[in-house]
């Protein structure tokens, strides 16, 4: 943790850089990990957590006093320094000693948190590594499905020819001219939605990774889903962890409302100088707090933070119960976008495709209107298409899953 901190807080000190080439999915990773404001942020908080717990449990500063004592005001002696002999010019030190037991835990308490800063930059270093792997899918689907239908497009110039030949010949109705721009006007529709996608998915990934022309390269990971190890492991996952923080330090207050039971003490030393005549003098005090009021004062405070300490736990419960009913949740959603993609590619594109070659050959042979033989390369267009979406949704459950509930280092 130390050494990912240092890490961070040196890419925090250096300029930002920017990237020409396209990311890979670790790539785009390792960027978001050592440059999102939000990490590097969690990270200064952990590091001013670590600089308080030094000074907690230290004992509280020395105290100085200086002054005069027993100065005449009225009498024969009044307003001399050297007619009485109690009149002194007095300089004095006290140190106070907070009891063991307060000490013990102010220290027990830094130490804890320490702990809620170190889960929270847990929790947000996982939530920027998710988004971040997210976004790269995103881009990388979107230009797929993008390129899927320049193909479709690019397979209607060679139809446009087609057209053309049989209408100089005049086995084709002039209207039918018509027909493939209208395909291709519906495909330019398509085409404006799936750009639109990449340029958001692209300012996403720009934003985690810094990278203001961020772009992805090579195949996304394959991730195998374990259920059964990742219920195991939710005990781990650093949004746990953090409510065990949040346990831990209101444990340690309770610890401190406590500690105020016990008397505090301090001591203290003076020495007075007076004329010469009558002498020198030194003091030395022991003061003691006397608790004696506890039950209107101590024990109300020490109930308050009991309760807090109880709540904090059965917020830990509530949170585990939380996060393995979204896990089984997640699980589901994945079964089901993996038996729909598994659908598409054995079933609804080859038909499509099927579907879309007999009405050519129907086409060609004279048998079928080129807006039927259209319409069904458009379908097969489209199937294919939505097989590369149901293909991101498995893909997307995958790193979900993996990145929520299975990925534990920061």
């Amino acid at each position: 943790m130390r050494y990912l901190i240092s890490t961070a807080l040196l890419a925090s000190a250096m300029p930002s850089l920017a990237w020409a080439e396209p990311m890979t999915f670790n790539t785009a990773l390792e960027r978001a990990a050592g440059s999102a404001p939000a990490i590097l942020a969690n990270t200064a908080g952990v590091e001013a957590s670590r600089s308080s717990a030094i000074a907690a449990g230290q004992l509280p500063d020395p105290t100085l006093s200086v002054g005069i004592d027993n100065f005449p005001i009225s009498g024969p002696p009044a307003f001399t320094f050297n007619r009485d002999d109690m009149t002194m010019a007095r300089v004095g030190i006290e140190q106070a000693f907070p009891n063991p037991a307060k000490r013990r835990a102010q220290r027990g308490r830094a130490q804890a948190e320490i702990g809620v800063a170190e889960a929270g930059l847990a929790v947000e270093t996982q939530n920027v590594r998710l988004e971040t792997a997210l976004a790269w899918v995103d881009l990388y689907y979107a230009k797929r499905r993008l390129a899927q239908l320049q193909l479709l497009d690019e397979s209607l110039g060679d139809l446009q020819a087609t057209v053309s030949a049989r209408l100089a010949s005049g086995a084709a109705r002039p209207s039918q001219a018509l027909e493939p721009d209208q395909l291709r006007a519906a495909v330019n529709d398509r085409r404006s939605e799936l750009t639109a996608e990449v340029a958001k998915a692209k300012a996403r990934l720009a934003r985690l990774t810094g990278d203001p022309d961020a772009d992805v390269s090579g195949d996304p990971p394959v991730l195998e889903i374990d259920g059964s190890a990742l219920r195991a492991g939710l005990a781990a996952l650093p949004r746990l962890q953090a409510l065990d923080a949040e346990a831990r330090v209101a444990d340690a207050d309770t610890e401190l409302a406590r500690a105020d039971k016990r008397p505090d003490w301090s001591v203290g030393t003076s020495y007075g100088r007076r004329d010469p005549a009558f002498g020198d003098m030194v003091s030395v005090t022991v003061s003691i707090d006397l608790p004696f009021f506890s039950r209107k004062r101590q024990d109300p405070l020490i109930a308050a933070r009991e309760s807090e300490a109880s709540r904090a736990r059965l917020m830990r419960e509530a949170g585990e119960r939380d996060v393995l009913a979204a896990l089984d949740g997640d699980l589901a959603d994945h079964a089901m976008h993996h038996q729909r993609l598994m659908n598409a590619r054995q079933t609804l594109v080859p038909l499509a495709k099927r579907r879309a070659e007999l009405d050519m050959a129907s086409y060609a042979a004279g048998r079928l209107d080129l807006g039927s033989a259209l319409l069904s390369s458009l379908t097969l267009a489209e199937a294919e298409v939505d097989a590369l979406a149901r293909e991101a949704d498995v893909a997307r459950d995958a790193i979900r899953i993996n990145f929520t509930y299975g990925e534990v280092r920061p």
